[in-house]
């Protein structure tokens, strides 16, 4: 089921000082890199781009990785996820299609329908069986049982949905004009909550907590801000936001930042902590409860789209592609589209003490 040359770029037995190095992986998309996503049982990588393709990537243990698969969508891909199980991989897209590949079969197929473009795919790991949420820019939230042929539910939002993550039973929905819905899915329908975004510009992305202790989520916008969020008003004093992907334009004058969107948050699966990375090539490692940077690490010149941790937190991977912050016209020709992987140190990841 390969459908790439060689197999690896980087042998298993690499030295200690070239193992520090993050390892790029072969054969990466000719196109932007919209979304990324690790199967929750294997180190599987599924990879949307803007060339219409879903890759799956096998990552080895030293981080040498092979392609496994690929199918395509009619139009440009913008997220992908998978099943609970790791054998079925989800995605969404400009054709308006939700599409479902079985890693054991290798068919690709067509199992939820939008009137406008695909922005967000999540699985929702329910009791009973899982269902299938689609957000789309037809301003609706679609639930499909992958044995029906038609959406078991359908939620209308105020405005287009821009980002949704699931933390089940929490779904926290971003859409156009600053709105955030949050829902309870034992009862799928209906928002539990509705909120402007404690953040003053558009909103990129929204990211639950992945710790059962509370329940809450991350939200970060255009203008290099992250807001942390949560859902009850009794822990409302825990809110805050803060400041990042931000540059000095002038030496030592705080009002001359460059200010760059925050593309993506991923959190941690084991410690909670979380990452954030930018249009301005960083990636920072935060810690919400200390209220502390864990780490920074600027490993591209140019943007970074999108990151994801695998299963168990050691590997976290991030993608070196345009993100689409400056319009059609930042896209000129020569961008890179990396996936790139980097091996999690458990200081890098691990909370700190409270202050």
């Amino acid at each position: 089921m390969s459908f790439f040359g060689a197999a690896s770029t980087t042998s298993s037995t690499t030295t200690s000082a070239a193992a520090e190095k993050d390892v790029e992986m072969p054969d990466p998309p000719g196109d932007s890199i919209s979304s990324i996503s690790f199967s929750p049982q294997a180190d599987y990588l599924s990879v949307a781009s803007w060339d219409n393709s879903v890759r799956i990537y096998e990552v080895g243990p030293g981080g040498q990785s092979q392609g496994k698969a690929m199918y395509q969508h009619q139009g440009p891909v913008l997220s992908t996820c998978w099943n609970k199980e790791g054998n079925k991989v989800f995605s969404g897209g400009a054709d308006n299609a939700g599409r479902m590949f079985d890693v054991a079969t290798g068919q690709a197929t067509q199992v939820a329908q939008h009137d406008a473009p695909i922005k967000v795919v999540r699985w929702i790991d329910a009791p009973g069986a899982g269902i299938l949420a689609t957000g789309s820019w037809d301003k609706t939230i679609k639930y499909w049982d992958l044995r029906a042929p038609a959406p078991v539910g359908t939620v209308t939002l105020p405005e287009r949905c821009y980002t949704f993550d699931v933390q089940y039973p929490l779904m926290v929905v971003g859409t156009a004009e600053r709105h955030i819905q949050i829902f309870n899915l034992t009862n799928p329908n209906t928002a539990y909550k509705t909120i402007v975004s404690p953040l003053k510009w558009q909103t990129r992305v929204v990211s639950c907590f992945t710790a059962a202790t509370s329940s809450g989520f991350a939200v970060g916008s255009v203008e290099g801000r992250v807001a942390i969020q949560y859902v009850e008003d009794k822990d409302s004093s825990n809110n805050f936001s803060f400041k990042c992907h931000r540059r000095d334009n002038v030496p030592n004058s705080k009002d001359q930042a460059l200010v760059f969107a925050v593309n993506d948050i991923s959190f941690h699966p084991v410690h909670g902590t979380f990452s954030t990375c930018g249009s301005d090539g960083t990636i920072h490692f935060w810690d919400k409860d200390a209220r502390t940077r864990l780490k920074t690490f600027d490993p591209a010149p140019g943007p970074i789209s999108t990151t994801a941790f695998n299963r168990n937190g050691n590997i976290f991977a991030y993608a070196v592609s345009y993100d689409w912050s400056k319009g059609h016209s930042g896209m000129t020709p020569g961008h890179p589209n990396k996936v790139m992987l980097h091996a999690c140190k458990d200081e890098e990841v691990r909370k700190r003490p409270r202050k």
